[in-house]
């Protein structure tokens, strides 16, 4: 007769199962304690009065419309700028002609590595005194500088979308007879922006948040994008932070369905980026 000496006399063994609800318990309780600690701590009195005002939301609900539209405006000539410029860039960078590589792998590691707030403020301060132009219009100047942002991170993802289509496909429609323009035109490019579409949208999501830099230039009420509004509540709302935490809601109506776009995508394309 065997005796199992693995498990110790009296005690029974707890299974994965079982142990997994006890962790998952415990979490739910601690989370439990912390939001209870949270309300009990909390001033709600000042936060009803500095946050949450019904009063102070009203006063910039009627600014609310079209600093919205302005958002959506900018955000969108922005990423029809990086994208073109993007583009080019990828194709520059996978160019077999040096300078081009050289130009375009510049371009991408500048960009990328200087905070957005430096290229707002030069497109909208130093490039009109360097050269001796006047960027009135708010459009044009978030085009220019966030579009030129936007396209050294659009660069890099059109570029390893177009590095993932099969070499074989190239291969054919050169046997075809069809020249490489028209290969890279009609086989390469639809394919590598199918696989780029999730990261695209989240590009998208990004220059939403990035419109918010505009703020720092000087605007007249019809420019005026989200940020601006809330920023000026500050100081005219009697609601304190109320105008903030309004503004960051209109955000959340842009960026929640994009996030939810982005997954969605990702399903379709098989989590391909």
């Amino acid at each position: 007769m065997s005796v199992d000496l693995s498990t110790p006399a009296g005690r029974a063994r707890t299974s994965p199962r079982r142990r997994a609800r006890v962790s998952r318990g415990i979490q739910y309780v601690v989370l439990l304690a912390v939001a209870v600690l949270l309300a009990a701590t909390a001033d709600w009195s000042t936060v009803g009065e500095t946050i949450f005002n019904p009063a102070a939301a009203a006063e910039i609900v009627d600014s609310l419309p079209r600093a919205f539209l302005n958002t959506v405006t900018y955000t969108l000539v922005a990423f029809a700028v990086g994208l073109t410029l993007g583009t080019l860039l990828a194709l520059m960078r996978l160019s077999s002609v040096a300078p081009y590589r050289w130009i375009a792998t510049t371009y991408v590691e500048f960009f990328r590595g200087i905070p957005a707030l430096l290229v707002v403020i030069a497109v909208g301060y130093a490039v009109p005194i360097a050269f001796g132009i006047a960027l009135t219009s708010i459009i044009a100047v978030a085009a220019i500088a966030l579009g030129s942002v936007a396209a050294a991170y659009i660069s890099e993802t059109v570029r390893a979308g177009i590095e993932a289509v099969p070499r074989g496909q190239v291969e054919a429609a050169r046997s075809l007879g069809m020249s490489h323009t028209r290969t890279m035109a009609k086989v390469v490019l639809p394919q590598a922006f199918r696989t780029v579409l999730p990261p695209m949208t989240n590009e998208v999501l990004l220059l939403t948040k990035d419109t918010s830099l505009l703020f720092i230039l000087g605007q007249t009420p019809a420019q005026f994008e989200l940020t601006k509004v809330g920023r000026d509540a500050l100081s005219t709302a009697s609601g304190g932070l109320t105008g903030l935490f309004v503004i960051g809601a209109c955000y959340l109506v842009i960026t929640i369905p994009l996030g939810l776009l982005t997954r969605r995508l990702e399903r379709r394309t098989g989590g391909r980026a």
